[in-house]
């Protein structure tokens, strides 16, 4: 597995097309949420990924994109979460959110992380530090909540959240989103 950080302008061509083909397949196909993906945020976000062998039609394990805030709200905010359903229940969402976690600490250090997730998974994030926010209140037809992970101190480490989350307790068929 080959994990990637790039801003929009870095991504190749089919990077980025095998990108909006993962999130069509997890959002729009398996999930039944009929809408416009390429939501016109992409070129702002930094995108954190996983790929195997780029010649498959669908080697994006897991992905992630990544929002710096502003002025009026500072929390970096992560949207468009998941993992490929080959490989969930097999720690690479754990390994996802760590990247996430270490990326958003390396460019934006002392702010705050803020994503929204099915409630099914709060516990799945609360071990990376997060905290119900906001919610619940229903997004796709599901019930989702807000969470934020405030900002850590520099001798915190991301990876310490590993021995709160063990790979054999990953959730359900929507995992991530």
């Amino acid at each position: 597995m080959n994990w990637k950080t790039l801003d929009f302008e870095q991504l190749t061509a089919r990077e980025l097309y095998l990108i909006l083909r993962a999130r069509s397949a997890v959002f729009v196909v398996e999930q039944s949420h009929v809408h416009l993906d390429p939501d016109g945020r992409d070129e702002t976000g930094t995108h954190v990924f996983a790929a195997e062998d780029m010649s498959r039609s669908m080697p994006v394990l897991a992905y992630a994109r990544i929002h710096e805030g502003d002025a009026d709200d500072p929390e970096v905010v992560v949207d468009k979460i998941l993992t490929s359903p080959l490989r969930r229940g097999d720690g690479t969402a754990h390994a996802l959110i760590e990247r996430v976690l270490a990326v958003t600490a390396e460019r934006w250090p002392g702010r705050g992380v803020r994503l929204t997730a099915p409630v099914s998974l709060r516990g799945f994030y609360e071990a990376f530090g997060f905290r119900k926010t906001e919610g619940p209140f229903l997004e796709h037809g599901m019930p989702f909540i807000g969470l934020t992970r405030k900002s850590r101190q520099p001798r915190e480490t991301v990876g310490a959240s590993k021995t709160l989350f063990a790979p054999s307790e990953h959730a359900t068929t929507y995992e991530l989103l």
